[in-house]
């Protein structure tokens, strides 16, 4: 049986490594800040009891910071002046005594800045030195800039996203950052640590999300590979081309997701629905528009409540869609404590869960850039942290 997560109250007080809750406890990650993936990556394996140190730029990160941004929480914050040389001998003071570094500048910076993997690994041979950027470390593009969409656009991703025939639809930065980026860094990660306690060596993890998003759509290429696949949105039976895996509005504007794909599935939802003696064989494809038709009809003769009572609990793999605002009141999503209040925030529990090392939340993002740096050095074993303060290498912003 999976134990249930609980929450913490972490008050505000000393740092003191080796207190995570989760499996990654005592595992020590120097994260140089970015956005994005990087820090999304570093978040998991805080949530997960590994010790992070986040360590930022003076005044913060562009499009990142602050209280609410749940990107940096679960560690302290330390600004450091990485144009001053001394910053990086102080990040490989932090990388000595660690697992893990975690950067996601543009190839080559973190070398020009005396912090790439050939000193660190000088420093510390057992390092997992994780590299997050959108196109890679080599190949044509790997010094231009670029963001989530374009990313998954060249991958063969994009374009089918969508149920819309004239354009892709992105959703978000879900695909690339997160899902073909953070995570597959994470995933390299761990399995650079595991390889590492047996050869006691570490090495780079270069994770790109042109990577990582190519394989999420392994499928794709599978269907494509079987001969009855349309590179077309709305045309296939993932994408909206089936009328028993698509969305319909209900009477009150909202939406219900139906994923009816085996029949006796669809068998309960056309019952559920009250078009079984009417409605179309599932599999006949020249009256699908019919099919999507009556579906369509019918939803909107009730509001999303009313139909949530109608399937709530069965197979007709129908479920309303909510606003993140509805979520955390969903009857599934209460009883697991998917998402929490905590600090005044709604916000996600670690995932996944554990039956014995359980993850609890930790300590709140960090208000400012540098809101820990005196207490976080310290606790990391700097020796001569007031120096660094007093020239200027490292900022401790004022308490709030």
């Amino acid at each position: 049986m999976i134990a249930r997560m609980t929450l913490e109250n972490n008050e505000a007080g000393p740092i003191e490594l080796g207190k995570g809750t989760g499996p990654l406890r005592g595992i020590k990650v120097v994260e140089i800040a970015g956005i994005g993936p990087g820090p999304h990556a570093c978040t998991i394996l805080a949530d997960l009891g590994a010790d992070v140190i986040r360590v930022e730029r003076p005044g913060g990160q562009l499009l990142t910071g602050g209280s609410h941004d749940l990107l940096n929480r679960g560690r302290p914050s330390v600004a450091l002046n990485l144009k001053d040389p001394a910053a990086a001998e102080v990040i490989l003071d932090l990388v000595a005594d660690a697992d893990v570094l975690v950067e996601g500048m543009r190839p080559g910076v973190a070398e020009r800045l005396g912090i790439g993997p050939d000193v660190c690994h000088a420093r510390n041979p057992r390092l997992v030195y994780g590299r997050m950027t959108g196109w890679g470390q080599d190949g044509p593009w790997s010094q231009a800039a670029g963001h989530d969409m374009n990313y998954i656009a060249i991958t063969g991703t994009l374009h089918g996203l969508g149920q819309v025939k004239e354009k892709p639809q992105f959703p978000a930065n879900l695909v690339g950052d997160f899902g073909g980026g953070s995570t597959y860094l994470v995933i390299g990660i761990l399995a650079a640590l595991l390889e590492a306690k047996v050869s006691g060596e570490g090495q780079v993890v270069d994770a790109a999300i042109v990577d990582g998003t190519a394989h999420l759509n392994a499928m794709l290429a599978a269907f494509l590979a079987g001969g009855n696949f349309k590179e077309e949105r709305a045309s296939n039976l993932l994408d909206g081309g089936a009328p028993f895996y698509d969305i319909y509005e209900t009477a009150d504007g909202e939406h219900m997701s139906v994923g009816a794909l085996e029949p006796q599935f669809f068998a309960q939802f056309v019952e559920l629905l009250g078009i079984k003696d009417t409605a179309p064989g599932q599999f006949e494809l020249d009256r699908f528009d019919e099919m999507r038709e009556l579906i369509a009809a019918r939803f909107k003769e009730r509001t999303r409540d009313e139909w949530c009572a109608v399937f709530d609990g069965t197979d007709a793999c129908v479920a309303p869609i909510l606003k993140f605002s509805e979520a955390v009141d969903h009857p599934h999503m209460k009883a697991r404590e998917v998402l929490v209040e905590k600090d005044g925030i709604v916000q996600p529990q670690p995932a996944p869960r554990f039956s014995r090392t359980q993850a609890t939340l930790g300590m709140p993002p960090a208000p400012k850039a540098g809101a820990h740096t005196r207490d976080a050095l310290t606790a990391w074993g700097i020796e001569n942290v007031e120096d660094l303060l007093l020239r200027g290498v490292a900022v401790q912003v004022a308490e709030e």
